[in-house]
């Protein structure tokens, strides 16, 4: 189904276009899960004013642009395994691109962000210096999901099972140890304990 969507010779704004879509479809729902598990602030939302605007703010400008270039990354390696499938990508390559650029491009999306919301909208305290030191202890949080940024990281890990259980199916190992398993979610029981 996912081919449909992001193919090599699709034209760019078209491939654009649907992963912005997927990008608002992945990030919709934990965020909504985000606001619904953390105490009183789905109250504070509904209330209107300064705390939602400047939430929306948040995601518009932070959220949204994080999703969208490390989905835009991930789908572009999809539609290069899926539309070449007999050559021989294997589960390493796609680990040795894809996961570098997830986890540093998740890191510096944040940090050029950041410095920018310091910039414009004089987000903490108007300092480029307090922008950049709070970027790690806020992602090392975000993992447990404590703060906004954790909905973009899970987000954005969405995006990564079409690459990876492509990748599985075109490997040569696990696509075999995949195809022991019944059905399409072969590839998915292999990721669940695929080697590094």
């Amino acid at each position: 189904m996912m081919k449909r969507f992001f193919t090599i010779d699709m034209p760019a704004v078209r491939f654009a276009w649907n992963t912005l879509v997927f990008s608002l479809l992945s990030l919709l729902p934990v965020v909504i899960i985000y606001i619904v598990v953390t105490p009183g602030f789905g109250g504070m939302l509904a209330g209107g004013g300064l705390s939602l605007s400047r939430f929306l703010r948040q995601i518009a400008t932070n959220g949204l642009p994080v999703v969208f270039v490390v989905n835009y990354v991930s789908f572009f390696l999809f539609a290069l395994i899926a539309t070449k499938p007999n050559r021989d990508y294997g589960i390493r390559l796609v680990l040795l691109v894809d996961l570098p650029v997830r986890v540093f491009g998740f890191i510096a999306l944040h940090a050029v962000i950041y410095v920018l919301s310091a910039d414009m909208f004089g987000s903490f305290g108007g300092s480029r210096a307090t922008a950049l030191r709070i970027v790690a202890p806020t992602l090392a949080r975000s993992i447990l999901f404590e703060n906004i940024s954790g909905a973009y990281l899970y987000a954005t890990l969405v995006s990564g099972l079409p690459l990876y259980v492509t990748a599985i199916e075109n490997s040569g190992t696990l696509g075999r140890l995949a195809r022991r398993f019944p059905g399409r979610s072969g590839s998915l029981e292999v990721l669940s304990f695929a080697p590094g």
